[in-house]
């Protein structure tokens, strides 16, 4: 392929970003300019040529991209996202040529092989350009010719694929539907091809059909299955380390918690059903990492593997734009699967919705402007979240800026919910919560990583 060939392909794969899918996407903030644009378009494109998704032999994630476009979606300078792409740059893994080239024949052949990374990008890229991202997603993410296929040696459980190893694939893909990026959906797609299951049957056969289904029973909320799995004294794992601890929840609850996700009730009928659940399931992931990691005594301890279903939340708004109304209830099933066996795996910690809620603050412990006597505002803080951000910008960790701006948005969308907002459901405590959920879980965060200047993987046993 010429020089000039290569240019034009990057730029169609990462043209400038286009404005969010839909109301409940993330919006950006400004500050947005001609130089920060260039850098970001600069970092998409080296990163696509240069590196590999996986940095090591581990399958650590490559995250260069997500921490770019969070800078640019928070207002970032280019000066931000060039320097910061330098940093993450030092530890990459080059990129290299597919053993041989991806194709529907082989396709299934060489999943979980990260060496055929290129030639899963090839082989999306031109799925895309010829079907669209909905229909490749439809049949390659949901449908049931890619989850098991009678005789095959390796099954293609692409949905598990999809949500392994901390959601980075969905997150991927998600970036790439916000922003309108075809290139971050293509590599998105191909680390869920190259990505390891997160156990054997994680979703087995039944679960398309028994959990695809559109039901019409009672109501029953998120909050009122984990109150039913708090109470459930059996979903304990031993603390062995941080990825044993995650493979022994799957190998020994991973029945017990796809029984619970069954209960939760998604009915299509209703007109909103769908992003009424995703609201349920944004509370979730924020109240597990922000009450799950407060203890009165203790304080608050921001845990790496929480915040992670936290940033994935964000997408979900995104991604169900693009998926058929099954796929958008599998979608959230499979997610809310994946979020409770991590919450198992990490402790589970304790969600004492009452002393969070009594306890935490909703104002920074400095006031950020200090009116003089004459001032009508002496000692306020004009908007929390703006301090938060700006250090966020500039903190070396490059997920304090994606979890950020999660809270952030999700203070705009639902931060006016009143206290007994989620009254009636089973979650003890749960009338207590209302929208300053996010600022408290973006004050915590901050202050907690302020002072460990790293999160915990240590979790809650």
């Amino acid at each position: 392929m010429s020089p000039a060939a290569v240019v034009n392909e990057l730029e169609a794969l990462f043209p400038p970003p286009s404005c969010p899918p839909s109301a409940l996407a993330p919006q950006r903030l400004p500050g947005t300019s001609v130089e920060s644009l260039a850098a970001l378009q600069h970092v998409l494109q080296d990163n696509h040529k240069r590196w590999h998704i996986f940095l090591n032999d581990m399958k650590f994630h490559n995250h260069i991209t997500h921490r770019a476009l969070a800078l640019y979606a928070l207002g970032g300078s280019g000066s931000i996202i060039r320097e910061f792409y330098t940093q993450d740059s030092q530890r990459q893994l080059p990129a290299v040529e597919s053993p041989e080239a991806i194709t529907l024949t082989n396709f299934v052949d060489h999943l979980g092989d990260g060496r055929y990374y290129k030639g899963y990008v090839d082989f999306f890229t031109r799925e895309i350009d010829e079907k669209g991202t909905p229909a490749v997603l439809e049949e390659y993410i949901f449908s049931d010719r890619f989850q098991y296929q009678e005789g095959a040696s390796n099954q293609p459980e692409m949905l598990s694929r999809f949500t392994a190893s901390l959601l980075h694939a969905l997150i991927h893909v998600g970036h790439g539907l916000e922003f309108g990026l075809k290139g971050m959906v293509v590599e998105g797609l191909a680390l869920a091809a190259v990505q390891d299951v997160d156990g054997k049957d994680f979703y087995p056969s039944r679960f398309f059909v028994e959990n695809g289904q559109v039901t019409t029973e009672a109501d029953t909320a998120v909050f009122d299955v984990i109150a039913r799995m708090v109470r459930d004294d059996d979903l304990k794992v031993k603390n062995v380390n941080a990825l044993r601890e995650f493979k022994q929840a799957v190998e020994d609850h991973a029945a017990r918690i796809r029984g619970y996700v069954a209960q939760w009730t998604i009915n299509m009928t209703k007109k909103g059903e769908i992003e009424r659940k995703v609201e349920e399931l944004i509370w979730l992931t924020s109240i597990l990492y922000a009450i799950g990691g407060f203890d009165e005594v203790k304080g608050f301890t921001g845990e790496f593997f929480l915040m992670h279903m936290v940033t994935s939340s964000l997408f979900l708004p995104s991604l169900i734009t693009s998926l058929t109304p099954g796929s958008q209830a599998l979608l959230l099933r499979a997610y809310l699967v994946t979020v409770l066996t991590w919450w198992v795996a990490r402790g589970p910690p304790v969600l004492n919705v009452k002393s969070f809620m009594a306890s935490t603050s909703t104002r920074p412990s400095a006031p950020i402007f200090e009116g003089d006597d004459g001032s009508g505002f002496p000692n306020e803080h004009p908007n929390p979240f703006l301090p938060i951000i700006q250090s966020s910008i500039l903190n070396p960790n490059d997920h304090l800026p994606k979890i950020q701006r999660s809270f952030a948005h999700f203070s705009t969308v639902y931060g006016n919910r009143r206290a007994g907002y989620h009254k009636g459901t089973e979650l003890e405590g749960a009338e207590l919560l209302d929208g300053s959920l996010f600022i408290r879980a973006a004050l915590l965060t901050a202050n907690y990583m302020r002072e460990a200047n790293t999160w915990s993987i240590n979790g809650f046993f």
